[in-house]
């Protein structure tokens, strides 16, 4: 037991069910007097707020998407509705759409995961991930100090930097995604180092990217690294979380998860593949069924580790044609406004993964419109649209392969 691991992830299940019940009554009554987008909704659907009086409720509710988020946050900057103007907000993020999320928590946002994974006071942790505009580099720190471990801020250095630091600071654990490490492990082999003998990085916490089963037997056999994986989107937080038994996600305490069919936006039953919808109970954002475009199902047995949440079994895929490139989420609304901007040119984004790492390549038909076009424009607008960097551009004579598809997924998780 400790700061993480208290009486709130112990509670039975039926209390930890009443106390969701209550914080959402009163998240839907706040979100009724602050909210435009909470009122217009329930009024729309003639509820009143006390007719969301517990979780089952919320199927009253439809599923907000990310990309009718961006839509609401483009027809009303910066929050579409969701936030009182008056609201008590300490910074403000955002992550491709655009979209604006205001911070949601103090210090305890991803601490009870990185507690669960074994960060503690002593540890030199080296988070990877980037500290400009996004929430990930501010928030991770924050929930690794809450841990006890001490932060190495080194973002998006390169990877002889990143090793570096690991030997000069005698690094004991690592966050950012699974990719990274590979390429740090093997940057520091072909510097000379034995990365199991030389350094002392021992546990490894990802987020923001699938953790491949054959990568994690990598790491913890030949690298004595053990790992674990976290489970978020930068709308609403943390959701869940590997504890040490590693058999499913333990759902955080301040969310409320349901499992959907996406054809209905109803609740599936328990052990149903669906899609992942998420209410973060609070009172500066009223976000209410986020549907993150995940797949998962949920593991309704108690765990060995002693916590009581349901846990999600994994993410089995994704819904519709969104595609997560190293960590961040390409939907074919953002390749069609990159086409907007190159109207004559017919390409197509296609996903590979090599070595462990994903490699996004443009499929352009090599005529005479995209002759006239300059690569470099393209690759920056690309960039700035999708935030994700283009590896390679490769010409195609004729026509695109399943050309009606504007993002192709090649790749395959084993």
């Amino acid at each position: 037991m400790g700061r993480f691991f208290d009486d709130m992830e112990v509670r039975p299940r039926l209390r930890r069910e009443e106390d969701n019940n209550l914080r959402l009554s009163t998240m839907i009554d706040s979100g009724y007097r602050h909210s435009k987008r909470v009122r217009e909704t329930l009024d729309k659907l003639e509820l009143k707020p006390s007719d969301i009086a517990s979780t089952s409720d919320l199927e009253k509710l439809p599923v907000i998407s990310r990309e009718k988020l961006v839509e609401l946050e483009r027809r009303e900057p910066p929050f579409g509705g969701f936030s009182s103007e008056n609201a008590d907000i300490d910074r403000i993020f955002t992550s491709p759409g655009p979209v604006y999320e205001p911070h949601l928590g103090e210090n305890e946002l991803w601490a009870r995961g990185y507690f669960a994974a074994g960060f503690r006071k002593g540890d030199r942790v080296l988070n990877t991930f980037s500290y400009h505009m996004v929430a990930a580099g501010l928030t991770f720190h924050e929930g690794l100090r809450s841990a006890g471990a001490t932060v190495i801020p080194s973002g998006t250095s390169g990877t002889e930097t990143q090793v570096q630091l690991i030997r000069d600071l005698k690094i004991t654990g690592y966050t950012g995604t699974p990719s990274f490490l590979n390429a740090i492990i093997n940057k520091a082999e072909e510097m000379g180092y034995d990365f199991k003998r030389d350094f002392d990085l021992g546990k490894a916490c990802f987020v923001a990217e699938p953790l491949q089963p054959s990568l994690r037997i990598r790491f913890e056999e030949e690298y004595g690294i053990d790992t674990y994986q976290m489970y978020g989107a930068t709308e609403v937080g943390d959701i869940a979380y590997e504890c040490s038994e590693k058999t499913g996600w333990h759902i955080c305490e301040d969310v409320i998860v349901e499992i959907v069919d996406p054809s209905t936006g109803k609740c599936v039953q328990p052990g149903q593949l669906g899609e992942v919808v998420v209410t973060r109970l609070n009172d500066i954002f009223f976000l209410l069924k986020f549907g993150t475009g995940d797949l998962s199902s949920i593991v309704e047995e108690d765990c060995a580790c002693g916590r009581t949440s349901r846990r999600l079994s994994g993410i089995a895929g994704r819904v519709g044609d969104a595609v997560k490139v190293r960590g961040m989420f390409i939907t074919p609304g953002q390749v069609a406004r990159v086409g907007e901007a190159f109207p004559r040119v017919r390409f197509q984004v296609i996903v590979t993964r090599e070595s462990y790492k994903d490699l996004l390549t443009v499929a352009v038909v090599e005529d005479e419109e995209y002759k006239a076009i300059d690569d470099e424009r393209f690759r920056d607008i690309f960039s700035e649209i999708c935030a994700v960097k283009i590896d390679r551009i490769e010409t195609v004579k004729g026509e695109l392969s399943d050309k009606d598809k504007p993002i192709i997924d090649k790749r395959e998780w084993e």
